[in-house]
């Protein structure tokens, strides 16, 4: 459980982060700011020799993106959050990076792909390797001006390889209200420390950087929105970009895990405000938002939609649903693709799972 936040007795500041050692749960410390929060996590590099197009590629690519091989005795690779670099001149190639921690091709594999997103092809090519990215040094993950404890000042005063090993902790997050937002994970090295500039008796503590997966860079807008505090109305994220849309649909997530939903009683009548619901994660922020008020999660993929019917999620079946402006999702969002590359109606799969839920729904 994250800590109370309390503020710095020298600047009046508000002690945002709390570094707490996850197994018994003790604080290391708060702090006001953190250098190295965002960055650019590691990234996965495909080359794609032989490119033919089927659709323009350009910059940030998709969320979910999906290499599908012509062998059908493999399944297709996701790249998660994927961009295109640019092509040197004179060649026939695309590169994409992205996020592939967790799915990739066969070692050695280099058969012809097609692409999509999720939505549409994007193009094939005749074969593709696997770049490994160059190793850089990460950047320090410094916690500045931290209030340490008195375990953490222990191990600062003994000064060994095994002190300064703080094991598994939690860097855990509050608005500036107080509520508790994300927590983030890492393996707490403790590399110096010095005196802050914030006050007496605070200390910048240094951490390992290589231990900890940074927020992309591109996320800190959001981000920064919503540690100002959650919004108090709907519709908030409506002006951002697909990517965005999605950073926001993360931290709506995260954040359920500390704000247990209150369960409506069976019968409970919402309405679905539907003119932003442009593209996926403009449709689950809507529905989060129509179930649980401004910032509220109802899932974010077909199957945590359907968990969340289930119960415990803001929802108790049977109930209605008007789900106004509900020509924009059917012009956007009828035609996707499944990870193999097979056509289906995302709409109407989204009506038949309400419909499912005990959820009657009625377009207006």
């Amino acid at each position: 459980m994250i800590p109370g936040v309390h503020e710095s007795e020298d600047h009046g500041r508000r002690m945002r982060y709390t570094l707490t050692e996850t197994e018994h749960g003790h604080a290391w410390g708060a702090c006001a700011e953190v250098d190295g929060l965002f960055g650019e996590p590691r990234r996965g590099t495909y080359e794609l020799f032989g490119w033919v197009p089927q659709a323009e590629v350009g910059g940030w690519v998709g969320n979910r993106v999906w290499l599908v091989p012509d062998d059908e005795t493999l399944g297709p690779w996701l790249l998660a959050d994927a961009e295109s670099l640019r092509r040197p001149l004179g060649t026939e190639g695309l590169v994409l990076t992205g996020l592939d921690d967790y799915e990739g091709p066969p070692e050695g594999h280099r058969g012809r792909v097609r692409v999509h997103d999720g939505h549409r092809w994007l193009g094939s090519c005749r074969e593709f390797a696997r770049v490994l990215p160059r190793r850089r040094p990460a950047p320090p993950l410094v916690l500045k001006g931290l209030a340490g404890g008195d375990r953490l000042r222990a191990a600062l005063a003994k000064g060994t390889r095994q002190a300064l090993d703080l094991e598994e902790a939690a860097l855990e997050m509050r608005d500036d209200r107080g509520d508790p937002l994300v927590e983030r994970l890492l393996w707490a090295r403790v590399t110096a420390w010095r005196p802050s500039s914030y006050g007496a008796d605070l200390i910048d503590l240094e951490l390992d950087g290589e231990l900890f997966r940074p927020v992309p860079e591109h996320a800190r807008p959001v981000w920064e929105r919503w540690l100002v505090g959650p919004p108090d109305t709907t519709a908030a994220w409506a002006g951002l970009d697909t990517r965005l849309r999605w950073a926001w649909h993360d931290l709506v997530r995260e954040r359920t895990a500390y704000r247990a939903p209150f369960d409506r009683p069976a019968g409970h009548a919402y309405a679905l405000d539907g003119r932003y619901v442009t593209d996926e994660p403009g449709l689950y922020l809507a529905l989060g938002e129509a179930v649980n008020g401004p910032g509220g999660y109802f899932g974010g993929c077909l199957d945590a939609l359907d968990d969340c019917l289930g119960g415990t999620f803001g929802y108790t079946a049977p109930a209605t649903l008007l789900w106004r402006d509900a020509a924009t999702a059917r012009e956007h969002l009828s035609r996707a693709l499944t990870p193999d590359g097979q056509v289906y109606d995302l709409f109407s799969v989204i009506l038949d799972l309400l419909a499912e839920g005990g959820m009657h729904v009625t377009l207006a």
